[in-house]
């Protein structure tokens, strides 16, 4: 899984753009998704979102996805759980202080948001605090929840 998480921020370009075009694609059909109905649609989404993102970015299932703002590297991967930049325990090569066999998430974000456009701007977006309660549910039937209301 490490291995492939890294590989997710290496090709952070050009999964941010599929990752991009799958988010319009779901906010598109939210006239289908109300009608089947969200709340049905919960667990096999969720289940799906689990296992392509557990893949591919050793998704933790926040619901509360971050990972376009950070250059396609899961801050939930972080032992500390930091979703606003690095704690002060990166070692001089880039691990954490907490596992030193792990490079740091957030020098992978930052690394993978140098491969995106307008990514360094997106990484210095604070995030708000994780929402415990959203653990396990789908982040992306909330996002094209979210989406489909529009500007608020």
């Amino acid at each position: 899984m490490y291995a492939v998480r890294r590989w997710s921020v290496r090709h952070a370009r050009g999964l941010e753009w599929a990752y991009r075009w799958f988010e319009r694609t779901v906010s598109a059909l939210d006239p289908v998704w109300r009608r089947i109905g969200y709340a049905r649609l919960e667990k096999p989404v969720a289940g799906v979102e689990r296992t392509i993102k557990g893949f591919l970015f050793d998704c933790q299932m926040c619901g509360q996805c971050v990972l376009g703002s950070t250059g396609m590297s899961c801050p939930m991967n972080c032992p500390k759980t930091l979703r606003n930049g690095p704690c002060g325990g990166v070692r001089v090569d880039g691990c954490c202080e907490v596992k030193p066999e792990m490079r740091c998430v957030w020098v992978e974000a930052f690394a993978g948001s140098a491969r995106i456009c307008g990514g360094q701007a997106r990484l210095r977006t604070v995030q708000a605090s994780v929402d415990w309660r959203l653990r396990g549910r789908s982040a992306w039937l909330a996002q094209a929840r979210d989406l489909a209301k529009g500007p608020q």
